[in-house]
């Protein structure tokens, strides 16, 4: 049997409108999957239909940050669709705010945003997976999870990633192993995946000498593409990985080997 055969299963894809989560998207669906593409307002809608995907992509509006509204859509969408066979989790908080502007409340919104609002999806849904005895999660972590940011890739008035975001996806990348080690005698699979440079097309024309400072540090001598991500993806939630569970997988170009 082919491993990456997906056909029958139900996959949700929170940010599957964003840059790196629409070839996700369209992956799993071409390769059988049913999907449910979750994101904010009507981005998730706008991209099912542009690309042509509504016979097997259905669209989600959430913002998993609200706690509340996020419980009682899980309730909602596995009593219409069952529980889903994979789950990734591409969210994503920020302030873009300088270290010495950041407040208190700045930081404990984006905690809130990254990670509370991940370990509460992440917790009802491996829950539910639990009851099924099977299932495969995949949390988004971040090269800057492992390292800090290099300050001479950006020219101002940019400025280097902020902290709460690296402190974040560092956080992420623990949660993946906790997830795996408290779930994984009920057969659901966590892991954890750091992207590297994969600037969306806006960001490489706005600032063109970030992008080439960024293919300086890549081993491969250049920025991803946003479909190299779906693969690794693809690997993380197929039998293929029957037995990985508790990983994060750097697909970087190599960034983070030197």
């Amino acid at each position: 049997m082919n491993p990456f055969d997906l056909t029958g299963q139900d996959h949700w894809i929170v940010g599957g409108a964003g840059y790196l989560g629409q070839p996700i998207v369209k992956l799993l669906a071409e390769l059988g999957a049913r999907v449910l593409c979750i994101d904010i307002e009507d981005r998730a809608e706008a991209f099912v239909k542009s690309a042509g995907l509504s016979s097997q992509v259905t669209a989600g509006r959430l913002d998993v940050s609200d706690s509340r509204s996020a419980q009682d859509f899980i309730t909602a969408q596995i009593g219409a669709r069952g529980v889903p066979h994979g789950l990734v989790l591409l969210n994503y908080a920020s302030t873009a705010k300088r270290l010495e502007d950041l407040t208190e409340e700045d930081f404990d919104r984006v905690n809130h945003g990254n990670l509370t609002a991940t370990f509460m999806f992440t917790r009802a849904i491996a829950t539910a997976m639990r009851g099924e005895r099977r299932g495969a999660i995949v949390l988004f972590s971040s090269m800057y999870g492992s390292v800090a940011p290099d300050p001479s890739i950006y020219q101002a008035p940019q400025m280097p990633n902020p902290i709460e975001y690296g402190v974040n996806k560092a956080g992420i990348q623990q949660m993946a192993r906790y997830l795996a080690m408290h779930f994984g005698p009920d057969g659901v699979r966590c892991n954890s995946i750091s992207p590297g440079p994969f600037p969306n097309p806006e960001t490489q024309r706005a600032n063109p000498h970030m992008t080439a400072m960024q293919s300086l540090k890549v081993p491969l001598a250049r920025i991803g593409r946003a479909e190299e991500i779906a693969g690794a993806v693809t690997f993380l939630v197929s039998s293929a990985a029957s037995f990985v569970t508790g990983i994060n997988l750097p697909v970087d170009g190599g960034w983070t080997a030197w």
